[in-house]
């Protein structure tokens, strides 16, 4: 009787360690399932995340061979359009110019451009303009300057390219004093900037700026001495034409590739077609 005893109380406490132990295995089951469940999961996602990246990346060289078409196409268009006329060195200056600017284009076919890719291209440019024989090339250089600009924007827009930082000025080293008076202040005058875009390539006599500003007498006068005591212009000889100065075409070729650079920038756009966007709404 008292063994039947025992063995009626250890009845319970032996069920209980069963059911215990059924548990932890049961937990480590599950335990072992969520792992494998996590690592299918990850694997699913990698491999769609290898298939959405093979999609994308072809559907870019798809497109960036009409982009490329497309960059071709601007550069002649360009080059024709706004390349000096008569000049004995316009068809060797032609196919130069051509040669590096579908050179810096063809950088789009790349899923990544590097900074130095473009700066290298942007030195050629540069050694170019440096062995230029004549100074009515900077109308030549500053149509080229536009088109490389453009190419570059555009290569921003596609994401595939962002400027190297050490490679960007210190802004901290700029003078705002001098910025001022001596770059900013003579050109926001909306006549003074239009006197020195008429003297970018050619010279004006007083009478021409006259009639291109609609300006007289003192009131011409106070707008050119600005422009002279800048050093942006400079008249030629006492009472004779005015012609612009080195520093007067960089300022000019700065602002124009600035303008251009807006003019391309995605945000630019956004913004563009944001506001047509409001435009028909209202209407």
């Amino acid at each position: 009787m008292k063994d039947e005893s025992k063995e009626k109380e250890k009845t319970p406490e032996s069920a209980g360690t069963s059911e215990a132990t059924e548990m932890t295995e049961i937990k480590a089951i599950k335990e072992k399932l969520s792992e494998m469940h996590s690592d299918i999961k990850k694997v699913m996602e990698y491999s769609n995340r290898l298939r959405l990246e093979t999609a994308l990346e072809s559907s870019r060289q798809e497109y960036s061979n009409a982009f490329l078409n497309h960059l071709f196409d601007d550069i002649e268009t360009g080059l024709e359009r706004n390349m000096i006329k008569k000049c004995p060195e316009k068809k060797n200056c032609t196919s130069a110019f051509t040669a590096l600017l579908q050179q810096n284009a063809g950088l789009i076919k790349q899923s990544k451009v590097e900074d130095t890719l473009v700066l290298n291209n942007r030195k050629k440019l540069e050694e170019l303009r440096c062995g230029a024989p004549y100074g009515k090339c900077e109308q030549c250089f500053s149509e080229v300057s536009n088109l490389f600009v453009k190419q570059v924007n555009f290569m921003r827009s596609m994401r595939i390219y962002a400027d190297n930082q050490e490679h960007r000025p210190d802004i901290s080293a700029l003078k705002t004093g001098v910025i001022m008076s001596e770059i900013l202040e003579p050109v926001s005058n909306n006549q003074r900037l239009e006197i020195l875009r008429a003297v970018a390539f050619e010279t004006k006599s007083f009478s021409a700026f006259s009639e291109l500003t609609g300006l007289r007498g003192g009131n011409l006068l106070f707008h050119l001495q600005k422009l002279t005591e800048s050093g942006i212009i400079l008249q030629q000889h006492e009472r004779g034409d005015y012609m612009i100065t080195e520093k007067g075409f960089k300022i000019l070729q700065g602002l124009n590739e600035i303008y251009s650079s807006l003019q391309h920038s995605p945000m630019r756009e956004t913004a563009r077609k944001t506001s047509g966007e409001e435009r028909r709404v209202r209407v």
